[in-house]
C-alpha cells in the first residue's frame, strides 16, 4: 500500500506542479482526506519535485542551453557580447526574480511543515482563484527582449508570496508575468525558466534533512517510485497547461479551486 500511495501522490505532484493550483496544496490535502501519515511531507516533495525537475529540464532544455551559453559568452567573449545581450539580460531578470523567494525561503524553511493548515489552504485556493480570474482576458504585447527590471522585481515579489503552503508558484508568477504585459508564450517560458533556480534552491535547502531522516533506507523504493511518476505525468500536465494558456483559458482553473474550496468546507466542517 505504501509503494502504490506514492505512486498516486508522485501522479498528483506531476500533475498539479505545472498547472496553477498548488501541488503542495493538494498533497497535504490527500494526507489530510486519506489520514495518513505515512510520509514527511517536506520529505515527499523533494524527492517528487526533483521528478517535476526533470520533465520541465527535458521540455525547456533548448531554452536552458541558449540562456546558459549567452550567459558566459556575454561574460567571457567581448567581441560578441552584442550578440548575446537579450539573453544575458533575460539570465540577470531571472536571477533578480529569485531573489526575495530565496531569502525568504532560507529563512523559513524550518517553519514551513507548521505552515500547513485546512483553513489555510482555503485561504490560498482562493487568492489563487482570484488571481486567475483577474488576469482571465489579458493579452500582452513583451516578447523575452522587452522584459524590464521593473518586472523581474514585481515577479519576484509575486513569487515571494508563494512561500506560503497552498499558494501555487506556477499559478502566481504566470498571473504576475501577465500583469506585467507579457505575451502568453513569453509568460509561460518565463514562469518555467524561473522555476528551475526556485527548484535547486528548494532541493539543496531540503537534501541534508532528506539525508537525515530515520527512515530513508526503507522508503527508498517507494519514493522513486513516486519521483518516476512525477517526471512523466509533469511533462504531460506542461503540455496542456501551455495550450490552455495560449487559448486564454486560464480562467477554468478559477473554477476549479472554487470548486475545491467547497468541497474543503463541507469535508472538514
Amino acid at each position: 500500500m505504501d509503494f502504490i500511495t506514492y505512486i498516486i501522490l508522485g501522479i498528483i505532484q506531476g500533475l498539479t506542479e505545472p498547472l496553477p493550483i498548488s501541488s503542495s496544496g493538494h498533497i497535504f490535502l490527500f494526507k489530510h482526506i486519506f489520514e495518513t501519515n505515512i510520509f514527511n511531507t517536506l520529505n515527499f516533495e523533494i524527492i517528487s519535485n526533483f521528478g517535476s525537475f526533470i520533465a520541465i529540464f527535458i521540455i525547456f532544455w533548448k531554452d536552458t542551453k541558449e540562456l546558459i551559453v549567452a550567459f558566459f559568452s556575454y561574460i567571457f567573449k567581448k567581441s560578441t557580447r552584442e550578440k548575446y545581450l537579450n539573453k544575458f539580460k533575460y539570465c540577470i531578470y531571472v536571477i533578480i526574480s529569485t531573489i526575495p523567494v530565496g531569502i525568504i525561503g532560507f529563512i523559513f524553511k524550518d517553519k514551513l511543515e507548521s505552515l500547513y493548515s485546512i483553513k489555510g489552504l482555503v485561504f490560498a485556493f482562493l487568492i489563487t482563484a482570484l488571481s486567475l480570474f483577474i488576469v482571465r482576458n489579458i493579452k500582452g504585447n513583451k516578447s523575452d527582449a522587452d522584459i524590464t527590471l521593473k518586472d523581474a522585481i514585481l515577479i519576484g515579489l509575486f513569487q515571494a508570496v508563494t512561500i506560503i503552503p497552498g499558494i501555487s508558484r506556477s499559478g502566481t508568477v504566470l498571473v504576475a508575468c501577465l500583469l506585467c504585459n507579457m505575451k502568453r508564450e513569453t509568460a509561460l517560458k518565463y514562469t518555467f525558466i524561473l522555476y528551475f533556480p526556485v527548484s535547486v534552491a528548494t532541493m539543496i535547502l531540503g537534501v541534508s534533512d532528506l539525508i537525515s531522516t530515520e527512515e530513508l533506507s526503507t522508503m527508498l523504493l517507494p519514493y522513486f517510485a513516486g519521483m518516476v511518476a512525477a517526471l512523466i505525468v509533469t511533462y504531460f500536465s506542461y503540455k496542456w497547461l501551455s495550450k490552455i494558456v495560449k487559448n486564454g483559458k486560464l480562467w477554468k482553473f478559477s473554477i476549479y479551486c472554487i470548486i475545491l474550496v467547497l468541497f474543503i468546507i463541507i469535508y472538514f466542517r
